[in-house]
């Protein structure tokens, strides 16, 4: 389809990379054909599939001129995001996968909601989990936490925590993008490394309370496939901008915690050249012992003096009960320490 055959400027562009996924892609398309909004443009990326997603996606193109297909032989995400990115029209784009599903009014709520709030660079919304049979705790727990992330300042707070949105469900303003330079590969999450360069860059986020994506489990999902979504990848990504910003300049840090997550970000910080000072715990087999060269205090005996610390226990529930001892502390989250798991 060349650019004279389109239709008139789209309201919404949806940017779908896919890559192999026949088994639901029908799904999501329907749920595209749903919407209340029916202004859209589908941009649609096949990353060279090799199963029947071409033909699914040609059909699509060829019985609805909103549904344009660009055909890749590989090449990989970010590239086929890019790529998708270039071509899209609409000023407001929103992310879609090829195995997830949008409630019918998902993008008529979120362009309604940017098209009143010109403040607002990125609207979320919340998500839910399907199926729910085999679903592990610690997919519910995120769920929970991402959804209960209801307004911009408590998704800064905890913009180092994890990704505070899903991909599919966002809706932003193509400008953004274009001005932050689109997606970048950097061998960790290009969605959470573009939301810590969104918030750099001073854009506000929103979330809206309604579930408007069905976010599909299932064990090829990219984000249990692919190293670039694996643990060691989104503590290298918060390592980056943790030192570009909170950390800059710091030559060594106070850590909060001394397990496994602890000792991650100890040896990661180390690489970059930033020792740990002290340890914070709250074990008293830990307590008053040394690692890696620094004490182990409990928070009674630490005075900060200044020093930035991160917030490393990946203990459940242990991120809250730290900061009732903070507040009691008088330490400031943004300012003295930042949770970082």
């Amino acid at each position: 389809m060349s650019l004279q055959q389109l239709p008139a400027m789209p309201r919404v562009s949806v940017l779908m990379p896919i890559r192999n996924e026949a088994r639901y892609l029908q799904a999501t398309m329907n749920s595209l054909y749903r919407q209340t909004l029916a202004n859209w443009e589908l941009i649609a990326v096949d990353d060279g599939s090799s199963d029947t997603t071409p033909e699914i996606l040609a059909a699509a193109a060829k019985q609805d001129v909103r549904v344009l297909v660009i055909r890749r032989e590989g090449g990989g995400l970010v590239a086929a995001l890019n790529a998708g990115l270039n071509m899209c029209r609409a000023p407001l784009l929103a992310r879609l996968d090829g195995d997830d599903i949008c409630h019918p009014r998902r993008l008529e709520l979120q362009a309604a909601y940017l098209e009143m709030r010109p403040d607002i660079g990125l609207v979320a919304c919340n998500f839910r989990h399907f199926p729910r049979t085999g679903l592990k705790q610690g997919m519910i727990d995120y769920e929970l936490w991402q959804n209960g992330l209801t307004e911009h300042a408590l998704i800064i707070r905890d913009l180092f925590v994890e990704s505070p949105f899903v991909h599919p469900g966002v809706m932003t303003r193509r400008t953004i993008l274009n001005e932050l330079g689109g997606y970048q590969d950097n061998s960790w999450p290009e969605d959470y490394d573009l939301w810590l360069r969104m918030a750099a860059a001073g854009v506000r986020f929103a979330r809206l309370p309604q579930t408007l994506i069905f976010w599909r489990d299932h064990p090829e999902r990219a984000t249990r496939t692919m190293d670039e979504y694996a643990a060691h990848a989104f503590r290298a990504c918060k390592c980056r901008y943790l030192l570009d910003g909170f950390l800059k300049d710091v030559a060594n840090v106070v850590i909060a915690g001394a397990g496994l997550e602890a000792r991650a970000w100890q040896r990661l910080l180390a690489a970059a050249g930033v020792t740990v000072s002290t340890w914070l715990d709250v074990d008293p087999r830990k307590i008053g012992r040394m690692l890696h060269n620094a004490p182990v205090l409990s928070p009674g005996d630490l005075q900060l003096d200044g020093r930035k610390m991160l917030v490393a226990i990946g203990v459940r529930g242990a991120r809250e009960q730290f900061r009732g001892v903070a507040n009691k502390r008088g330490w400031h989250e943004g300012m003295d320490f930042i949770c970082v798991a």
